[in-house]
């Protein structure tokens, strides 16, 4: 396995899954003939020392070109793409990427290394995802590709894509699951003191985050009053009236700071909210439609169609944390 980067690469996208895939090491099974163990390689066009847009440095890079022919899987860091470019070392990737890919059992990506990927023709006719700042331009450069921006990393056959930073310890615990189970990455996620090993449809960040990154002071506080309080009454006349102003400037005003109407971002935050029941508890629906200010299970079910693709039951199937799926229904209020 080789993990590539380049002079101003982003430090986690290179060290955060090399962790993850030396400690796969220490907890992969040791019998049989051949015990499995991830060979480690950080390589560099050139190789010596690349150093990372925060000038951390990491000297004894291999070469690509002394690299084996016959690699497992290829992993490219995110970083200045700007800064690799169409330079020498850009070129000499991209070449090393087109010919070698081929071979490979996975190409994977980390946050803006999909752009890598992209220039070397293996994102066409795939899905792949990105920092969510960055896919509106993915797809602008890749056309031939299916962004999927709201996605913590996307597998399409052999090539797999993750979003910014952080999301690419989530692949390489993926990545890790597929070849040694469950129960190995979970022991990897336990050792790293992962909060949550994500699943890879997760969202990138929530409907609150997303909308607070938009807005105005005044309306951010607003947001998050919102946010924490979504059994209330969060009609527009309601919302208008706490923040002073007339019902038609209200929802005026919020959508060009927001990007979204009131009743859309109400809808998300109380989706958000739900999801995280979702997750966390056996609550029935009935409970957590009331608890996130979603009303009634009808309700309920039509927002998750329209806003995820999937009803309540099959996304609390998926995401739903291991030591939650094992307990009873609870009564806790």
């Amino acid at each position: 396995m080789v993990l590539i980067g380049f002079d101003g690469f982003q430090a986690l996208d290179l060290v955060g899954p090399m962790e993850v895939f030396s400690k796969a090491n220490t907890y992969a099974p040791t019998g049989g003939a051949t015990p499995f163990r991830y060979g480690l390689a950080i390589a560099s066009a050139s190789g010596d020392t690349i150093v990372s847009n925060s000038g951390l440095q990491i000297s004894g890079a291999v070469p690509l070109g002394k690299l084996a022919d016959d690699l497992d899987t290829i992993m490219v860091s995110g970083g200045s793409v700007e800064a690799l470019g169409d330079s020498p070392e850009g070129r000499s990737l991209l070449l090393w990427l087109k010919t070698h890919a081929r071979n490979a059992r996975r190409v994977a990506s980390v946050c803006t290394g999909a752009f890598v990927l992209g220039a070397a023709g293996l994102l066409e006719g795939r899905r792949a995802t990105t920092h969510w700042a960055n896919c509106g331009r993915l797809q602008e450069m890749f056309p031939g590709t299916q962004v999927v921006a709201d996605a913590i990393y996307v597998a399409d056959g052999k090539v797999y894509t993750s979003a910014g930073v952080t999301a690419g310890i989530d692949l390489a615990l993926a990545l890790v699951e597929q070849d040694l189970g469950a129960e190995v990455a979970l022991a990897v996620a336990r050792d790293l003191v992962l909060y949550l090993r994500r699943p890879g449809g997760q969202s990138q960040f929530s409907a609150n985050l997303a909308a607070q990154a938009q807005a105005s002071d005044r309306f951010r506080e607003l947001l998050r009053w919102i946010a924490e309080h979504p059994t209330d009454d969060l009609g527009l006349p309601a919302l208008a009236d706490r923040a002073a102003m007339s019902e038609r400037n209200f929802g005026r005003l919020f959508k060009a700071q927001t990007g979204m109407t009131p009743s859309t971002y109400v809808e998300l935050v109380r989706l958000d909210r739900a999801k995280m029941l979702l997750e966390t508890t056996n609550w029935p629906l009935a409970r957590i439609a009331e608890r996130s200010g979603l009303g009634s299970v009808p309700t309920f079910i039509r927002a998750c169609h329209r806003r995820i693709g999937v009803t309540p039951e099959q996304y609390r199937a998926r995401f739903r944390l291991p030591a939650v799926a094992g307990e009873a229904p609870g009564n806790t209020p």
